[in-house]
C-alpha cells in the first residue's frame, strides 16, 4: 500500500493540471486491486436520486473550469442556447480564459469573473451566482471537482469518465444522492445522429430482444500524447501518463454509453460482471523510436497500457457487451456502435448498415436503410439537427447534449443521463485494469442503484419542443 500510494504522489505531482489544482484529488488507490464491494443500503440521510427532477431555471448560470481542449469549444457551443448565462471562467493557462472571454462578450454577454489560481475551482464552485458546473478538465479531477460543486448545491456536468476508481464512483453517487443534485457525465456520443436513430429504432422494437452489442474506442493518438500543449498537445502529458501506469480499458463510455442506453442498463437491466485482457504494448515504443530515436527517454520509457484492451460484460438479464480501447494503433477511427437483437441488427462503422428479418443474412440495400432511417429519425435531430450541424461539435452531437442538458434544466426534468449512468459506466475503466491484472478473472459490478434498476424503465425518445 505504501509503495502504491508513493506512486499517485509521484503522478499527481508529475502531471500537475492546467485547468485547476493537483494534489487535492481523492484519496485512495487508483485502479488495480480496489475493491468494487459496496453495501447496497443508501446512506444515512439520502435518497435514491432515480427520475431526480429539480426545480426549473429560468436561467441556467454556469461555470465553466478547464478550457483546454474540450472547454474552450464548450463556450461556444453553450453560448449559442437560449437560457444560458456563463460567469465564470477557470484554468490555469490565462490565454484560455481570455480567450473565452472573449467569445462571451463578442455573444453580448457581461465578461466572465476569471479565475487562474490552482485551487481556484473551489471558489468557483463556491460562488453563489453558479447554477452549473460544467468540468472539462484531465480525468483525476472529475469526480473532486464534481463532487464539491454538488456539495455546494450545484448541478455538476463533467466530462468522461466521470470517475477513475471505484471510490470516486461512489463519492459521486453518495454525494448526487445527499444532496438531490443532478450529475451528468458529458457522454456526446449519446447524442449522435446513428445512435439516437438505433435508440429510436430499439424502443420502438425494430430490432427484438437485444442481445449483445459492441462499442470502441479506437482513435490513434500517439502523436497528441508525445505533443506538448503549445504544439495541441495535452497539459504536462497527463494522458501520457496514464499510459505509463495503467493497463485497461481507460476510456470506455464513448462506446458504451449508447449501447447501455439502448439496452436500457440501470433501468429494467443492470452490469452483473466483467472480464477483460489486453495485449501486450508496442505501438508507443514503435512511435517513440521512430519520432524520437531508438534511445530517446520517449522510446526507453516504460509504457504499462496495452495497444488494444478488450472487456465483456454480462447483465443480469443475460445480455453481453463488448467494449474495446486503443489508442496506440494505426487504425481509422472507429466507436464500433453495434447492437444485436432477435429480429436484426445495426452497427455504423465502418460504414452504418442494418440488416432485419426476414432478409438478414444481407444488409439492406441504400433505398431500404434511408427509407428506415428517415422513418425513425429521432425527434431531437428533426427538432434541432440542422442548427447542430451549423453549430458543431463533432458533427453536432456536442451540441444536441448542451442543448438537451439545458432543456432540461430549465425545465425541471430529469436528465437523459444521470448519476448512476455515470458511475455504472465509468467503473469499467478500475474494474477492466483489476481483471486485466488478475489474468482476465471476472469481477462483480456493483449495482449503484442499490435496487432501484429493477422497477425503473429504459429512457423514452425524448424531444424538445
Amino acid at each position: 500500500m505504501k509503495k502504491e500510494n508513493n506512486s499517485r504522489r509521484d503522478f499527481l505531482k508529475l502531471a500537475a493540471l492546467g485547468t485547476a489544482a493537483l494534489g487535492l484529488g481523492t484519496t485512495g488507490k487508483l485502479f488495480a486491486g480496489e475493491s468494487n464491494r459496496y453495501p447496497l443500503i443508501i446512506p444515512t440521510g439520502n435518497k435514491s436520486v432515480m427520475g431526480l427532477a429539480c426545480e426549473p431555471l429560468q436561467t441556467v448560470r454556469i461555470a465553466v473550469i478547464g478550457l483546454g481542449m474540450r472547454g474552450e469549444d464548450a463556450v461556444r457551443r453553450l453560448l449559442q442556447i437560449e437560457g444560458v448565462k456563463i460567469n465564470a471562467l477557470c484554468d490555469l493557462v490565462p490565454e484560455f480564459v481570455k480567450e473565452a472571454n472573449n467569445k462571451i462578450t463578442k455573444a453580448g454577454h457581461k465578461p466572465a469573473a476569471e479565475y487562474l489560481g490552482e485551487t481556484d475551482w473551489m471558489k468557483v464552485c463556491e460562488r453563489d451566482d453558479i447554477d452549473l458546473v460544467y468540468n472539462c478538465t484531465p480525468w483525476y479531477l472529475h469526480t473532486p471537482i464534481a463532487v464539491h460543486a454538488m456539495k455546494h448545491g450545484k448541478h455538476a456536468a463533467l466530462e468522461v469518465p466521470a470517475a477513475m476508481t471505484m471510490e470516486e464512483c461512489w463519492q459521486l453517487v453518495d454525494t448526487a444522492e445527499a444532496t438531490q443534485r443532478h450529475c451528468m457525465m458529458l457522454e456526446n456520443c449519446c447524442y449522435d445522429f446513428f445512435e439516437l436513430a438505433t435508440l429510436n429504432m430499439a424502443r420502438k422494437g425494430v430490432f427484438g430482444d437485444i442481445l449483445h452489442a459492441e462499442g470502441a474506442y479506437i482513435h490513434d493518438l500517439r502523436e497528441l500524447k508525445f505533443l506538448k500543449q503549445k504544439e495541441g498537445g495535452y497539459y504536462n502529458f497527463w494522458r501520457l501518463e496514464y499510459s505509463k501506469k495503467h493497463n485497461g480499458n481507460l476510456y470506455p463510455t464513448h462506446g458504451l454509453g449508447p449501447i447501455a442506453q439502448i439496452m436500457g442498463i440501470n433501468r429494467g437491466d443492470r452490469f452483473d460482471y466483467l472480464t477483460s485482457m489486453s495485449t501486450k504494448q508496442a505501438g508507443m515504443s514503435l512511435y517513440a523510436a521512430e519520432k524520437f530515436g531508438p534511445d530517446s527517454p520517449e522510446a526507453q520509457g516504460q509504457y504499462k497500457l496495452g495497444d488494444m484492451n478488450t472487456t465483456l460484460i454480462h447483465t443480469v438479464n443475460g445480455r453481453t457487451l463488448m467494449v474495446q480501447h486503443d489508442t496506440t494503433s494505426p487504425r481509422p477511427y472507429d466507436r464500433l456502435h453495434l447492437i444485436s437483437g432477435t429480429k436484426g441488427m445495426a452497427r455504423k462503422w465502418p460504414k452504418p448498415a442494418i440488416a432485419l428479418e426476414p432478409n438478414a443474412h444481407q444488409f439492406l440495400k441504400p433505398e431500404e436503410y434511408d427509407k428506415l432511417m428517415m422513418q425513425y429519425e429521432h425527434p431531437l435531430v428533426n427538432q434541432i439537427g440542422e442548427k447542430a450541424k451549423k453549430v458543431g461539435g463533432h458533427g453536432g452531437m456536442d451540441f444536441i447534449m448542451d442543448y438537451r442538458l439545458i432543456y432540461c434544466l430549465r425545465n425541471g426534468l430529469p436528465l437523459d443521463q444521470d448519476i448512476y449512468d455515470a458511475a455504472a459506466w465509468s467503473c469499467i475503466v478500475p474494474l477492466s485494469e483489476q481483471s486485466v491484472s488478475n489474468r482476465s478473472t471476472s469481477v462483480d459490478i456493483p449495482d449503484f442503484t442499490r435496487g432501484a434498476w429493477e422497477n425503473a424503465k429504459p429512457w423514452p425518445v425524448v424531444t424538445v419542443e
